[in-house]
């Protein structure tokens, strides 16, 4: 750790630089406190991020966001910009959880309307929305109907009854990659695809029914539709076995071909091709397959969501008001122009737990949100603050408009499920008054608070740095754990 602690050089209030060295094309930016910098060398965070830095055709810097942490080649936390002639793709660098994203829903009701139903609601939530290890859900696809969710994402939910053009409005991309193309994928990933629609899936996905305990800034909660004391809910879930089978199929493709490319992998995880070779294009398209796969999930689980809620309250869709405030991907590449170097560029910047943070006035934006900038959503734990904050230029001048995506792991799950085995999570939780389901005692362990990084710590880190800015502050009432 101390040789690594000293190649790092302070370059400002919570920005560090590892400068460019060995087979390094760029240097390395981590935007850290100095507590969370000593977490991410001594879990090899920091390594991987040279890694990321010595890939062929990366611009700029590589970057580790506040819960930069160890992952599968490259850290989850890390974002890289790839130039489209001589650059990568690389998917270790997406992640397994390809489209892993958080969805924010807000409502019209205040926690005090919901107090005395609160356990009824999460029991409902939990029967209806299915979890855990191979889950599948009540939608039972013919390849004909899996063909379609993989070319137009959440549009096919909205278009089958799962949802409204609102949600589409409101979810990044409008819930659909057109590149899109279901024979960019393997058979195993059709079949793993056909029944895990409308599901939460495991590990670190959950459900959770909050409230709005503090507003930061008020015009721009305003314009995202939220006030004190308010119900919302978050879901955070992805492209399940489909997405996964995605990413294990072209690691094994990817491994065999990058010597054939000539590139020369500083980790054999960072498995790679041209992001212009016929196999690079064809992962492309693979991947935004699957990403349409998760937005389409996601929009299912709303519409369960709106369900559970209905039945329970008694309320109809209009009384309740549970409509799409956001629907972010944190596990993604993404081809986007940048200005950089004084003119503008098309990248593929890949955020491996890391989403995008927009600011006012990109085109990507939902009309509703241009004049303010794209909503952030940064969950905390099952049991701590979650937050909701907009993008700003900063990030769009630094960090390819990325930030973090929530609190960031600081135990393996091996380690929290040692430390939480003679422990009841969930009757911790509810000592707090927050009520909690999970499909096993093991999964709420690896899951518990102490698992992660302190979110106000990550947060804080997020603003000082100017990569977004908070809006609003949320309480975990009751959660849902895959």
């Amino acid at each position: 750790m101390a040789d690594a602690r000293k190649k790092i050089e302070r370059a400002g209030e919570c920005r560090w630089i590892i400068p460019r060295s060995g087979d390094m094309k760029v240097p390395v930016v981590i935007y850290s406190s100095e507590k969370l910098l000593d977490k991410a060398i001594n879990d090899n965070a920091t390594s991987q991020l040279e890694n990321v830095a010595s890939l062929r055709g990366i611009e700029r810097w590589a970057l580790g966001m506040p819960d930069v942490h160890w992952g599968y080649g490259a850290p989850i936390g890390g974002v890289g910009a790839f130039d489209p002639e001589s650059g990568i793709i690389s998917p270790g660098f997406v992640g397994y959880d390809i489209n892993c994203g958080v969805r924010l829903l807000r409502s019209s009701l205040t926690a005090s309307e919901i107090t005395s139903r609160l356990e009824t609601l999460v029991n409902s939530l939990f029967q209806n929305i299915p979890s855990g290890i191979g889950s599948s859900g009540v939608l039972k696809l013919k390849s004909k109907e899996v063909e379609k969710v993989l070319k137009d994402g959440a549009a096919w939910a909205v278009k089958n009854g799962f949802g409204t053009e609102s949600d589409l409005e409101n979810t990044e991309e409008n819930g659909r990659l057109e590149e899109g193309d279901p024979d960019a994928l393997g058979n195993r990933a059709w079949e793993r695809g056909a029944d895990q629609l409308g599901t939460l899936g495991s590990g670190n996905h959950f459900l959770e029914i909050q409230k709005v305990s503090d507003i930061f800034d008020r015009e721009t909660a305003s314009a995202f539709g939220l006030f004190e004391g308010q119900v919302t809910v978050m879901l955070h879930s992805g492209s399940r076995g489909l997405g996964y089978q995605v990413c294990d199929d072209y690691l094994d493709r990817f491994g065999k071909i990058s010597a054939k490319y000539g590139i020369k992998l500083p980790d054999r995880q960072l498995a790679c091709a041209p992001v212009n070779s016929p196999e690079g294009k064809r992962y492309f398209r693979a991947m935004c397959a699957a990403a349409n796969y998760a937005f389409a999930n996601r929009q299912v689980i709303t519409h369960l969501v709106r369900e559970s809620f209905g039945s329970t309250m008694d309320l109809p869709f209009e009384k309740l008001g549970l409509s799409t405030v956001y629907d972010i991907a944190h596990n993604i590449c993404k081809c986007e122009n940048h200005t950089f170097e004084g003119k503008s560029r098309k990248l593929y910047v890949h955020r491996k737990g890391a989403t995008r943070a927009f600011p006012a006035g990109r085109p990507e934006l939902p009309g509703r949100y241009l004049p303010h900038g794209q909503p952030v959503i940064i969950p905390g734990t099952m049991g701590t603050s979650s937050y909701i904050l907009v993008g700003t230029d900063r990030a769009m001048e630094e960090t390819w408009g990325s930030t973090c995506h929530g609190a960031g792991r600081a135990m393996s799950r091996h380690e929290a499920a040692r430390e939480g085995r003679n422990r009841s999570v969930a009757s911790e939780l509810e000592a707090r008054g927050i009520l909690v389901r999970g499909s096993s005692k093991k999964g709420l362990a690896e899951e518990m608070p102490q698992a992660y990084k302190d979110v106000e710590e990550v947060v804080n880190i997020v603003e000082i740095a100017g990569l977004s800015r908070k809006v609003a502050r949320m309480v975990p009432l009751a959660v849902m754990k895959g």
